[in-house]
């Protein structure tokens, strides 16, 4: 039960570390007479257009992988 929690609280930090390196989180702050306050913003478009790339960074991946293996194939079967 330990590691598990020691796991998700790695993930987090990491996903939390990822997200201030590439700009999907933002924190703000400010006072007032008797209070503080800290906002944190989220940048949705950063987040979608990182996911994209992401996205065909992997499908690029993928037919390199197979094209690897069909030219491996026909080596083969030669």
């Amino acid at each position: 039960m330990v590691r598990m929690l020691l796991a998700l609280a790695l993930i987090v930090a990491v996903i939390a570390g990822l997200g201030f390196y590439t700009g999907w989180f933002h924190f703000s702050s400010g006072n007032d007479d008797n209070s503080a306050h800290l906002t944190v913003s989220v940048d949705k478009d950063q987040i979608q257009k990182d996911k994209d790339k992401a996205v065909d960074a992997v499908q690029d991946l993928g037919q390199q992988a197979e094209d690897k293996v069909e030219t491996t194939t026909q080596k083969a079967q030669e």
